[in-house]
């Protein structure tokens, strides 16, 4: 179980197991699939690569 602030109905809900359609393991995380109490299709990136700070790429250096 996890809570969830749905992105259609905007509630803040309690997500079951049953309610989980599908998990993809990509180098980002954990993606959750799952099904919102209004019916709505939502995700939730988690896992410990979803924790890890992300490196921001160096600016590109000013043409001058």
């Amino acid at each position: 179980m996890f809570t969830h602030d749905c992105t259609s109905c905007h509630q803040r809900s309690l997500i079951f197991p049953g309610q989980v359609t599908g998990l993809d393991n990509t180098d980002h995380g954990i993606v959750v699939h799952f099904a919102c109490w209004c019916g709505s299709a939502q995700t939730l990136l988690t896992g410990r690569a979803a924790a890890e700070p992300q490196r921001r790429p160096e600016p590109a250096p000013a043409a001058a």
